[in-house]
C-alpha cells in the first residue's frame, strides 16, 4: 500500500468496528471453528487455495470476514500480492510500506496525523504506531484483533483485520471489490493481480472472471 486513499470512506453492509475495539474472543471462537471445518464445502476454498495459501491463515481470514463482511478470499490475495504470505525477507518496503499486508504508517494510525504528508511514510514515534487509542485519534485503519493492546501490522491477526476494515470502508463489504483494491494500491496492475488471485482461491469463482 503506497498511496493516500483517494476516495471518501463508503458505508458497508456490516457494521464498522472502532479501530481499537479489542476482538480476542471473537477470533478465538471463530478461529477454533474454522480450523474444525477447514475441509466444509461451504468454505468455498478452491484446490488451488489449499495448495496455495498456509492453511493456519484461513481461520484469521475468515473470521476477518465475519467481522467486517470482507470476502476471505479477497484477504488472502492480498496478502499473497503485498508479501507472499509473510515469506518475503523483509516486510518493510522501500517505500515504508510495513508488516504482513503492508500498510503505509500514515494510513494505519492515521492521515491527520501532524506528520503524515506525501506517500504516507510519516514521522510516527514508535509508540504512537501501535498505540490504538492514537490511531483512533487520527482516524487510522489499525486494528488490535489480538486484543494484547496494541494495533500493530507486524502482528498477523492485527494486519490481516487492519486490512479488512479498509477495504471495507472502501466499498469491498458491498461487493465493490475493484474500487476497494485500487484504493489500497492506485496501480490498475496491482488490482488486476489481486482480483486474479481472489478468483483463484474461491471455489466460485474459480476458471471464471471476476
Amino acid at each position: 500500500m503506497t498511496k493516500k486513499p483517494a476516495r471518501k470512506k463508503q458505508s458497508s453492509k456490516k457494521k464498522q468496528s472502532s479501530p481499537f475495539r479489542i476482538l480476542l474472543i471473537p477470533i478465538t471462537i471463530l478461529a477454533i471453528y474454522y480450523a474444525l471445518n477447514y475441509d466444509d464445502p461451504s468454505f468455498n476454498l478452491s484446490s488451488i487455495g489449499k495448495d496455495e495459501i498456509p492453511s493456519e491463515y484461513i481461520p484469521i481470514y475468515k473470521a476477518a470476514e465475519e467481522e467486517y463482511g470482507v470476502p476471505w478470499y479477497l484477504l488472502a490475495a492480498h496478502h499473497r500480492v503485498e508479501t507472499k504470505f509473510s515469506t518475503m525477507k523483509s516486510l518493510v518496503s522501500p517505500a515504508g510500506a510495513e508488516g504482513h499486508m503492508q500498510f503505509m504508517p500514515c494510513t494505519f494510525v492515521g492521515w491527520s496525523h501532524p506528520s503524515c504528508s506525501g506517500l504516507g511514510k510519516g514521522d510516527i514515534p514508535p509508540d504512537q504506531k501501535t498505540d490504538p487509542a492514537v490511531i483512533e485519534k487520527y482516524g487510522g485503519y489499525g486494528v488490535d484483533a489480538n486484543g494484547d493492546g496494541k494495533a500493530d501490522p507486524f502482528q498477523m491477526e492485527d494486519a490481516i483485520f487492519s486490512a479488512a476494515n479498509y477495504l471495507a470502508h472502501n466499498g469491498a463489504a458491498d461487493g465493490k471489490l475493484e474500487q476497494a483494491v485500487f484504493a489500497y494500491n492506485h496501480s490498475e496492475q496491482y488490482v488486476e493481480d489481486v482480483l486474479y488471485y481472489a478468483d483463484r482461491f474461491d471455489e466460485e469463482n474459480t476458471g471464471h472472471p471476476m
